[in-house]
């Protein structure tokens, strides 16, 4: 088995002539939290649409856990272990928290589509639900209705939900977006905590979380990449600070692409 649980290979996504993603190489190692990062406009939620299968390559291969998948229809990539959160947070506001992980549950029992079913069918799965909610610290509001959540937790949740489908790649669709100092810092040190075993590739506008807790970082401009190492090295690196800054000297530290 390869030390990289995910890879492409020259991976590419024109639109009309555009070229949105040009020759991608990337490799993700298993364990590890590798963020994706770069300026508006530089290719990071489309290299996740590919992945995922929302969009088909241009050309190119994407490998997962040895085995090509570029072809793959996106359920077909959910059942294969990666998952996916999005940019804006996915739940149902309406349900409570312990019904929205025994949502994501569901999937293992083969239940998802007997909406016939009454809803104590589902009782069973409580327990697993309840420790993925002690899990990301939101165990206490179990049987509160999602909708009176703050964002912050709300995103907590996301994970939660996500965390319920076994995932063995999850992919985060900048996870800190809208959130103010402290949330950040709690659904931060969450993404480390949930990544323990777990291979995590996040795309994050946050410099200060991406140095914190990414073990690997690429650097993406113009849909290609433009650096790739730990956060000192691409922190340091001159064509790096002119794709974000317009400048060649200083470093990262703090900035928000």
């Amino acid at each position: 088995m390869s030390e990289y649980i995910l890879e492409t290979k020259n991976l590419v996504k024109e639109f009309r002539g555009f070229v949105a993603v040009s020759d991608i190489n990337l490799q993700v190692k298993r364990g590890h939290i590798h963020a994706l990062i770069g300026p508006n406009g530089a290719g990071k939620t489309t290299c996740f649409n590919l992945l995922t299968k929302f969009l088909t390559p241009t050309s190119g291969k994407i490998i997962f856990s040895d085995v090509e998948i570029t072809h793959e229809h996106p359920a077909q990539i959910a059942r294969r272990g990666i998952i996916r959160s999005f940019q804006i947070s996915a739940v149902f506001p309406q349900l409570t928290l312990l019904e929205n992980v025994r949502i994501g549950l569901q999937r293992a029992t083969g239940l998802s589509f007997h909406f016939w079913r009454s809803d104590r069918a589902l009782d069973r799965l409580n327990d697993q639900a309840m420790a993925l909610l002690e899990q990301v610290d939101l165990a206490k509001y179990a049987g509160e209705h999602t909708v009176n959540l703050p964002y912050g937790r709300k995103r907590a949740l996301e994970i939660a939900t996500t965390l319920a489908m076994e995932p063995e790649l999850m992919l985060l669709d900048e996870p800190t977006q809208g959130m103010g100092h402290e949330d950040v810092d709690r659904v931060t040190q969450l993404i480390k905590k949930v990544s323990a075993g777990r291979t995590i590739l996040m795309v994050e506008h946050n410099m200060n979380v991406v140095a914190s807790i990414a073990d690997k970082i690429t650097v993406l401009a113009r849909g290609a990449v433009l650096a790739e190492g730990s956060y000192q090295e691409v922190s340091h690196d001159a064509a790096v600070m002119q794709a974000y800054m317009g400048t060649t000297t200083g470093e990262l530290e703090g900035a928000h692409a």
